[in-house]
């Protein structure tokens, strides 16, 4: 077997016994796909279920996509066609297509590819010749083929093994290469797309490639104006001023500020979303407090002059490094071999075309200095109360009865911080069956005493006043920075009734007020627990829809036991386990960007208008109780 195409394993064995039987038959070799499947983790970050945009399998598109898009970036191919059906994904681009002779190395040798050599793709996203095979290892069906020149090669593989080769033929497609998975259900249990995570990514990729279109599932995206659009596509409310839009040589920006509490940016490199940042986003929020302060000669604090920020930036860098395969945080220190620093670049750009800009639009600067000067006194209007409240929060975390904490936190440094999370319960008994049958190590619980206060119209003053809320946002430790945050997933966890549902309101509404980005970066689920449970002497089926339950009663036949769960603390510790476990369910909670945040919450929230009692009673229905 080559060495290529082969990953060498050592199984080192811990305990005493094997210790002593360390020898040649202790060393293991694996195939590639053997690797890829054993550590998934290395290649695609983590396997989730399909509830946060960051789980597997939208990587395994993303991997795919990016092959396509460093095609447009080289000139090659106006066009890239997604469509998701079921479990079945294909994507089909119209670039030069991967030469037939090659196409099953590139589908399944590991390090190979076309992007090692600089002076072909540039700035390309996909660089080590392994996204590709990562999808091919991960789905139960891969198919591949390439286009070229009026001939096509086909090949498909399963679990990365080829299933069928077909010999090279005559074609009248046009150039390009057509990919289509089923990921691996063994792999990713229980899982589902979510379209709106994928209009999100086929979005981001219009932004980013002005003249391309993407099209998923018959809806086209385009884009003219790159950040620009992408900016005015996301926002909430009107703007206080204007889009500021400058582009450069690999660099492109877009800044504006608008009325919510919070920072919102969005980063890229060489068209790859990194979500969580890295090197020249910490040098864009940099920049942009120094090209202020400069420009107003004030020594404004940086919060407030960041406050209700609504910003992009894109960058491209040469053979860019990334702290992950995933690629969602930039690592690199450089723009290329011999270019400057990824600090100093971002840097005196922004300082440079910001300054300009600010000089040139007096207009804007002067909205801008109301902007910051209005944040400024907000956050000295309440620096008492937040003092006496976090010495409060800090005293009340040492004796705190309503948090149970877990070992391990997103912010931390672990192998586990992705999946650390916090439940939001609805009383003692509900966090009581949680807690006794929670992973220690990862799964917190916070309890509410009841319902909680509706913020909505409020201002962040609440947060403090308020103690519960205060505590909560101590638990979280989201005060400073969103960077704190100690928990990757806030979990709601309450009742599937009117007061549960009523409580879930409550808790989004006071996190899309203060804490928006908890609801953006997609960290806020609604925990689904079963409403039936349906077992004979022999099996046990956990029901979460009326149709599931006619499925089970079929299943166990005339000696179905039916039992309706009605809240969280008539299940009992044992039976929790199963619910809070790797097949956990959930529900994120997902903004429509499109939708103003403001007016949503005013129409749910705000006062009982006429309009809102006229679409209560025109939607009620009596949900008949059979048991």
């Amino acid at each position: 077997m080559p060495f290529e195409a082969c990953f060498l394993y050592i199984c080192c064995k811990l305990d005493e016994n094997m210790m002593q039987n360390y020898d040649e038959d202790s060393i293991k070799t694996l195939d590639w796909q053997e690797h890829i499947r054993k550590r998934p983790g290395m290649y695609i970050g983590k396997l989730g279920d399909g509830s946060a945009s960051d789980d597997g399998i939208y990587v395994l598109l993303k991997e795919v996509v990016d092959n396509s898009i460093d095609e447009f970036m080289m000139g090659n191919g106006k066009k890239i066609e997604v469509k998701v059906t079921n479990e079945l994904v294909t994507v089909r681009d119209y670039g030069r297509g991967i030469p037939l002779g090659k196409l099953r190395d590139a589908a399944s040798k590991m390090n190979t590819g076309a992007k090692y050599d600089s002076e072909v793709f540039k700035k390309s996203v996909g660089l080590n010749g392994v996204g590709i095979k990562a999808v091919n290892a991960l789905s139960s069906h891969f198919r591949i083929m390439a286009f070229r020149e009026g001939e096509a090669k086909e090949i498909i593989f399963s679990e990365g093994n080829v299933v069928d080769e077909k010999d090279i033929a005559a074609t009248e497609q046009p150039n390009g290469t057509y990919v289509e998975f089923t990921p691996d259900a063994s792999v990713f249990k229980s899982y589902r797309f979510f379209n709106d995570y994928i209009v999100n990514m086929m979005k981001n990729y219009s932004f980013l490639n002005a003249g391309l279109t993407l099209e998923f599932n018959g809806e086209r995206y385009f884009s003219r104006n790159g950040l620009k659009d992408l900016l005015e596509e996301n926002q909430e409310s009107e703007s206080l001023y204007p889009v500021i839009h400058l582009k450069g040589n690999d660099i492109e920006v877009a800044i504006t500020h608008g009325n919510q509490y919070g920072e919102d940016y969005y980063s890229f490199v060489n068209g790859q979303h990194t979500t969580q940042g890295g090197t020249h986003l910490l040098a864009f929020r940099e920049a942009i407090v120094k090209t202020i302060r400069d420009f107003y000669k004030k020594d404004f604090d940086p919060t407030d002059i960041r406050a209700s920020i609504i910003a992009a930036i894109a960058i491209k860098v040469e053979e860019p490094v990334f702290e992950s395969q995933t690629k969602t945080k930039l690592g690199s220190k450089d723009i290329g071999p011999d270019g400057p620093t990824v600090r100093n670049f971002v840097t005196n750009f922004v300082q440079k075309e910001l300054d300009n800009y600010l000089h040139k639009n007096p207009d804007v600067s002067e909205v801008l200095l109301r902007r910051i000067q209005e944040s400024e006194r907000e956050r000295k209007a309440i620096s008492g109360i937040q003092k006496l409240a976090k010495q409060r929060a800090k005293k009340a975390n040492l004796h705190n009865r309503k948090l149970r904490d877990c070992r391990v936190h997103f912010n931390s440094t672990s192998e586990l911080r992705e999946n650390s999370s916090i439940f939001i319960t609805e009383g003692d008994s509900a966090s009581g069956s949680i807690t006794k049958s929670r992973d220690v190590n990862t799964q917190a619980v916070f309890s509410l005493r009841g319902k909680p206060l509706n913020t909505f119209g409020l201002t962040k003053k609440i947060v403090y006043e308020n103690e519960e809320f205060n505590l909560l946002q101590a638990a979280l430790n989201i005060e400073e920075s969103m960077d704190d945050l100690r928990y990757n997933k806030v979990i709601i966890a309450t009742d599937a009734d009117v007061d549960g549902m009523h409580i879930r309101l409550l808790l989004i509404t006071f996190f899309l007020q203060f804490f928006p980005e908890i609801v953006r970066q997609g960290h806020l689920f609604i925990f689904q627990t079963p409403l039936f449970r349906v077992r004979n002497k022999k099996e046990t089926y956990y029901c979460y829809t009326d149709e599931e339950r006619v499925s089970a009663i079929q299943k166990c036949g005339k000696a179905a036991e039916i039992t309706r769960f009605k809240g969280l603390g008539e299940i009992s510790p044992d039976e929790f386990k199963n619910f809070i476990g790797p097949d956990i369910r959930l529900d994120p909670v997902l903004m429509k960007r499109h939708e103003s945040v403001a007016q949503m919450l005013e129409y749910y929230m705000g006062k009982n208008t006429q309009e809102r009692q006229d679409f209560i009673i025109e939607n009620l229905y009596v949900e008949k109780d059979e048991f």
